[in-house]
């Protein structure tokens, strides 16, 4: 896998967990709020959403308000998952919320299933904030 296919497959998970997050938070999601969350130009965000439908892993509707479909869902979720635990992991050592949040969000598109599962199973068996 090239440089370019890595970010872009990064780019992709970052908007569908982002996605996610803001339809636990709001009764719609807008393109305009995936740019305000993610401090990008809404041109950016249109290309992105264009993108993402053509992959089906969204839809949208006529007025504008952004879906997950299944499989969108389901990548949103598990980048999502690895975004909490991950964090939490790092808080668990000491490190401070908006660093391991930070780093949270570079480890969780890089790391192997199995490392993941096993960080996950030891911190479910050590640490008790972690779902």
């Amino acid at each position: 896998m090239t440089y370019i296919q890595h970010k872009s497959e990064e780019s992709v998970e970052d908007y569908l967990e982002t996605i996610l997050m803001l339809g636990e938070k709001h009764p719609v999601v807008r393109s305009i709020d995936i740019a305000n969350e993610m401090h990008f130009s809404k041109p950016s965000v249109s290309v992105a959403m264009k993108n993402l439908r053509g992959k089906e892993y969204i839809t949208v509707s006529d007025e504008g308000y952004i879906f997950l479909t299944e499989s969108g869902k389901k990548i949103a979720e598990e980048v999502y998952d690895r975004h909490k635990v991950l964090s939490s992991w790092l808080m668990s050592l000491g490190i401070d919320k908006v660093t391991a949040v930070s780093d949270a969000c570079k480890m969780e598109h890089d790391m192997s299933p199995e490392s993941f599962a096993a960080i996950k199973k030891f911190l479910q068996e050590h640490v008790q904030e972690v779902e």
